[in-house]
């Protein structure tokens, strides 16, 4: 049997040469930090959304208010973390990544009636390993 030595990867690639990590990611605005109203809604980790999740599903303004339908951001994000924790209660098997679907009124300016979007879930860790729930569009990783 042949012996290999453990090699760290710093000894592989070199030193890092810059890191980015979630808590970056949330002052930049690329990430959007709804972990206490996601308690509220059942789940026990941190939660964030991504700002295309964010911008699609829960950006609502006073001029949206008036020419669609009577919504609010805060209502908007209840339904997104609503449904998360809907299909994770629902799952038979716990699964580090899941997707669900929601009805939102789309925040194009004109639109009245819902419309389908389907948001992937993924738990997975954070900057110091520990377990994180982000969700995204399907498309984002």
């Amino acid at each position: 049997m042949k012996k290999t030595k453990s090699r760290s990867l710093e000894a592989v690639f070199g030193p890092l040469v810059s890191i980015y990590n979630r808590a970056d990611a949330i002052s930049d605005g690329v990430l959007i930090d709804v972990t206490t109203m996601a308690r509220e809604a059942g789940l026990q980790w941190p939660v964030a959304l991504t700002y295309s999740v964010w911008r699609d599903c829960v950006s609502w303004d006073e001029q949206r208010h008036r020419s669609q339908v009577c919504q609010d951001e805060d209502g908007r994000l209840w339904d997104v973390l609503f449904m998360a924790v809907f299909v994770i209660r629902r799952a038979a098997v716990p699964k580090d990544r899941m997707t669900f679907t929601l009805y939102r009124v789309p925040s194009d300016g004109y639109t009245l009636e819902p419309e389908e979007v389907t948001l992937k879930l993924v738990v997975g860790p954070g900057d110091t390993g520990e377990p994180m729930v982000t969700i995204l569009m399907p498309d984002e990783d």
